[in-house]
């Protein structure tokens, strides 16, 4: 028998500090580039999207690629992309963590619309308090300490 899976990964990153330095100009680039990773990596994407400090990507996993050296291979290749192209004059890189979360197929379409909405979801909630929802949503336990630390700290 062949391996098949059916999980669905909501993962999301943000840019170092959370500084807003992802210009909507770019995005799009920014996005199908990514897209070209998962791709060549035999992932599905979904959806993705995201907001001046972070993004948001929704997939199905090959299940030869691990999570965690994807999520390094997506943030370390499309840093390097951000600066060859200099799409983002102000980003310094992206954050150290990530969050990622596992959902059935049937929260895709859920999943879906919930991350094309991030423009308008963003004007009533920042990033920190998005996070912290999807933690408590998820059964996250996390110190709010750590979510987001300042250059110094």
């Amino acid at each position: 028998m062949d391996t098949y899976t059916q999980i669905l990964y909501h993962i999301v990153f943000g840019t170092k500090y959370a500084k807003p330095d992802l210009i909507k100009k770019n995005r799009e680039k920014l996005y199908r580039y990514i897209w070209g990773i998962l791709k060549n990596k035999k992932c599905h994407l979904y959806k993705i999207t995201g907001v001046e400090n972070h993004i948001h990507i929704l997939t199905h996993i090959h299940p030869g690629v691990s999570l965690s050296p994807l999520v390094k291979d997506i943030k370390i290749a499309s840093n390097l992309f951000i600066k060859e192209e200099k799409l983002f004059p102000g980003f310094q890189g992206w954050q150290r963590g990530y969050g990622a979360f596992t959902h059935h197929v049937n929260d895709k379409p859920r999943l879906v619309k919930y991350i094309e909405n991030q423009e308008v979801h963003h004007r009533k909630r920042s990033f920190k308090d998005e996070l912290k929802k999807i933690f408590e949503e998820n059964g996250v336990r996390y110190d709010e300490k750590y979510l987001f630390k300042n250059p110094g700290d």
